[in-house]
């Protein structure tokens, strides 16, 4: 593969063509390591779980926000009470 204006001709600049191929062997070195990237996320099977996993969440969350909002509402009354409780003993401790 040439480039325009490296090794046009008789006469050859060495720093230009020794520069180009530690840039060619630089870039070399980073396709391999990209096509190793590559080659383990296509090989790589946790994509797949984590779709089915993903799904069975929305399952539960759909089902939960089908049921009374009232239990929900109850739920977060004696969450927030349990709470205030707490704090007001760790405060009184002090």
């Amino acid at each position: 593969m040439r480039r325009a204006g490296l090794g046009e001709g008789t006469t050859t600049n060495t720093h230009t063509a020794s520069g180009y191929s530690v840039y060619e062997e630089e870039n070399e070195n980073l396709t391999e390591d990209l096509r190793a990237k590559v080659t383990a996320l296509k090989s790589d099977s946790t994509f797949d779980s984590t779709g089915g996993f993903l799904g069975a969440t929305m399952g539960r969350l759909k089902i939960l926000s089908r049921g009374s909002h009232s239990k929900v509402i109850c739920h977060m009354l004696l969450f927030a009470l349990f709470v205030f409780f707490v704090l007001y003993w760790v405060i009184k401790l002090r």
